[in-house]
């Protein structure tokens, strides 16, 4: 399902995390905050990390059991979903918009003034792996996504694998509007994100 026009302004945040339980509360507070609102949602993570955003969310105060029964919590395995828009070494991006447009209009349920709020670590399995080049066009893939589907996306980077592909983190980041550490927010909003041809 497609939407007329954008509704709400892109939100496309990045964040480079540490060690875990910063992630956790970061996805946790993102996450929580639009099921609250009536926002549905998806978690692509590993399976460690959606076990402790899950958690994370039961701390909140967030009825977890109930938001994945009817449908406002999807939780799926970011190697998983990866595999299924993966051609070789790099995305496809008709079986990306395919499988993972489908699964955000199957989060919305008909709904079409209310965005997703997403969270995805497939990004960083692939850096994980060494394949900076297919994290950075899967995050291109996700900006044009937006165009056509409405959701406000955080995506999650260990520092720790930095040090061996420094020269792709300015890359990284003019993807997102946001960049988030764990002290602060950046807004990259601004500033110009290159599309493929």
């Amino acid at each position: 399902m497609s939407h007329d026009g954008p509704i709400h302004a892109r939100h496309h945040a990045v964040q480079f995390y540490g060690n875990d339980q910063a992630l956790v509360t970061t996805v946790g507070g993102f996450i929580g905050e639009g099921l609250i609102a009536g926002q549905p949602a998806i978690v692509i993570a590993t399976p460690s990390h959606s076990a402790a955003i899950v958690d994370e969310l039961s701390r909140r105060l967030i009825d977890v059991q109930q938001a994945k029964r009817i449908g406002d919590l999807v939780c799926l395995d970011a190697e998983e979903t990866l595999a299924t828009f993966m051609a070789g070494d790099v995305p496809n991006p008709g079986a990306f918009r395919k499988n993972v447009g489908d699964a955000l209009d199957q989060a919305l349920g008909g709904r079409v003034r209310t965005p997703v709020r997403a969270y995805g670590e497939m990004v960083d399995v692939l850096w994980k792996k060494g394949r900076a080049e297919a994290a950075i066009k899967l995050e291109i893939l996700w900006n044009e996504l937006a165009a056509s589907h409405a959701f406000q996306l955080l995506c999650g980077y260990s520092m720790g694998n930095f040090y061996k592909q420094a020269e792709y983190f300015e890359q990284v980041c003019q993807q997102h509007t946001h960049v988030i550490s764990e002290t602060k927010v950046v807004s990259f909003e601004r500033r110009s994100v290159p599309r493929t041809a």
